[in-house]
Order: structure tokens, then sequence, then C-alpha cells
């Protein structure tokens, strides 16, 4: 069965190359818009699950990959900054506070139409940032792409105080842990 990711984003991408399986990826049309009313977790479900339906309809026999993840501090929730003055704000809004990431992941077998599905919360403990240390980050990492505008990753992880969570992978945005569960009850080979 051909393994597909249902995203173009390069850090999962990345991620799911650790696990040294050959997949192919594919753009999933979704609109990612929360829907009134919805909590986090439940956009981050909805939106994992209609990437991965919508990249299913053009695999006949495959193992799609969908994945979300929706950044909130209480209702207010953080996408994707865009341009550095959003990630600027985005920072200092959440500058000494815990910050919950909820990544979704989905896994659908189009041959035989099973769907597993899961969310794996990470709680990120921002430290007090001062404006300097604000501006100096968004200037040399350009943090973006990426939900909450802090790459753990890489640089943004000296913005934090602690990480509370069961898989390190789900704050970059694919959880990897859930992913080789998943995968391996659909008889793929992991070590």
């Amino acid at each position: 069965m051909t393994l597909v990711l249902a995203s173009t984003s390069a850090y999962r991408r990345m991620l799911l190359e650790r696990l040294q399986l050959p997949f192919v990826t594919a753009r999933p049309e979704v609109d990612e818009t929360p829907l009134p009313g919805e909590h986090p977790p439940e956009t981050a479900n909805r939106l994992a699950l209609a990437k991965a339906r919508a990249v299913a309809e053009r695999f006949e026999d495959a193992l799609i990959i969908g994945s979300d993840q929706v950044a909130h501090l209480g209702s207010e929730v953080f996408g994707k900054p865009g341009t550095p003055a959003r990630a600027i704000a985005q920072l200092r809004r959440m500058s000494g506070h815990s910050v919950v990431f909820h990544t979704a992941l989905a896994l659908i077998n189009t041959r035989t139409g099973a769907v597993q599905a899961t969310s794996v919360p990470t709680e990120v403990h921002f430290r007090r940032l001062s404006d300097a240390e604000i501006i100096r980050y968004v200037e040399r990492e350009q943090p973006l792409d990426c939900a909450g505008a802090a790459k753990s990753e890489a640089l943004g992880i000296s913005l934090l105080e602690a990480l509370t969570g069961d898989d390190p992978t789900a704050l970059v945005g694919l959880p990897l842990i859930a992913l080789s569960r998943m995968l391996r009850a659909e008889g793929v080979p992991l070590p």
C-alpha cells in the first residue's frame, strides 16, 4: 500500500521521514476556518480527518495520514502568523502563559475504509519575554508558517520554560508515537 501524507508541510514531511518508510505527499484542499462555537481540539480533530478524506479520494490502495494543529490560550486561538508583526503580537500575548497545542492525527485505509483518529495535546509554558527578545527571535527564525510563532525544534526552544505532553513530535506537527501505533495496527512493519 502507498503511504500518503495529506500535507505539504515541510515540518510534517521531515518528521515522517524519521520512520524511514517510503511515502508521497498530496495537498489537501480543505477550508481550515473554525466552525462557529467549535472548541480548538474539535477544530484540530475535524481538520485532520477532513485533510485525510480529501486526499483519500485520489488514492485507491493507500494509507492516508492527515494532521492538524490548533494552539490556544483559553478561547484565544493562535494560527500561523504569516507576517512578522503578527508573530510579534502572538509572542507578546503568549509571554508568561501556558498555551495548549492540540495536534490531531487521522489515518485512513482506502482499501478497507478503516479510520483511526486521535489528538495529542502539548502544554507549552512560555517564559516572560521582553520585546527585544521577541523581535530578535522573529528576525532570526522567521516563524511565520507555524501556529503560535515559535519553533520548538529550533531557536524557539529558548522562549520556553517547559513542555508537558506525551509526544515531543506532536508539538512540531505530527505525533509519531501515535502514528507508529496506527501504522502497526494497519500491518506496517515498524521496529
